[in-house]
């Protein structure tokens, strides 16, 4: 469903950070190859800085890569962006990006119609989500009124109201309470059980160890290793994924 080859983004620097630095431009990241199937979570584990957002960014066509490829459905990212938009939805953790004037049946029903779904069928999934999500008491309260719990989970019904094949979450549970972030992965398991393709990126090792069937550990921009947990422990020589963390990115950042 995703395939990457080569990927890499060079963010340039400007003329003080250059002579500073000694080069042009900074590499977020480099050369990055993996593929994703349905029916899989794949975790990019990182710091900070590690190159996670970026990534998705790209795959979201969000951003222009410097050099590689990937494509999404068959669909490249650079000849057939809309094709790739319409197959993909992404969410960022902390950031929920709603209109607060408008209720949330309203924030989801707009991005419903940006991907030309009538409103009909946009009730009907939206009632769907609603029930999934438990926040049907608060379909017609204005966003702006709303808990964080509950905006970060319009964002989630908003991001794949059109039913995407593939799911790019960037830290889908930060800032949830106990309750809010156990509904939340608890969807994107059912989305894994029902063949949704999902690229989760985060730097918390239990989100991560409790969500994802193959992990890819990034460094610099750089793909470490991939493979399933036991499979990253046995070829690194580590009881635990924070061992091989620790071992591939170092410290920096690891929760």
């Amino acid at each position: 469903m995703l395939e990457i080859k080569g990927l890499t983004k060079l963010f340039p620097l400007n003329r003080k950070q250059r002579e500073t630095q000694g080069k042009d431009a900074v590499t977020a990241v480099d050369a990055l190859t993996l593929s994703v199937t349905g029916g899989e979570v794949f975790g990019l584990l990182g710091a900070n800085g590690a190159g996670k957002t970026t990534t998705l960014r790209m795959i979201a066509t969000m951003l222009t890569p410097s050099g590689g490829s990937a494509s999404v459905g068959g669909h490249d990212i650079l000849r057939e962006p809309d094709e790739v938009r319409r197959l993909t939805g992404l969410l960022f953790g902390g950031d929920t990006g709603l209109y607060d004037r408008l209720t949330a049946r309203e924030n989801i029903r707009y991005f419903a119609r940006l991907n030309d779904i009538g409103d009909a069928e946009s009730n009907r999934r939206i009632q769907t989500l609603a029930e999934a999500f438990r926040f049907t008491e608060y379909l017609d309260r204005a966003a702006g009124k709303l808990s964080k719990g509950n905006r970060q989970k319009i964002s989630f019904a908003r991001a794949i109201i059109h039913d995407p094949a593939l799911m790019l979450f960037d830290e889908p549970v930060l800032g949830l309470d106990v309750t809010a972030r156990k509904e939340a992965e608890d969807f994107i398991l059912r989305c894994r059980d029902e063949g949704k393709t999902i690229v989760l990126s985060d730097h918390n090792l239990p989100v991560v160890e409790r969500l994802c069937t193959r992990i890819g550990i990034l460094s610099a921009g750089k793909l470490m290793a991939a493979g399933t947990k036991e499979e990253l422990c046995a070829s690194h020589g580590c009881e635990t994924l924070e061992g091989v963390f620790f071992k591939l990115a170092g410290e920096e950042g690891a929760q």
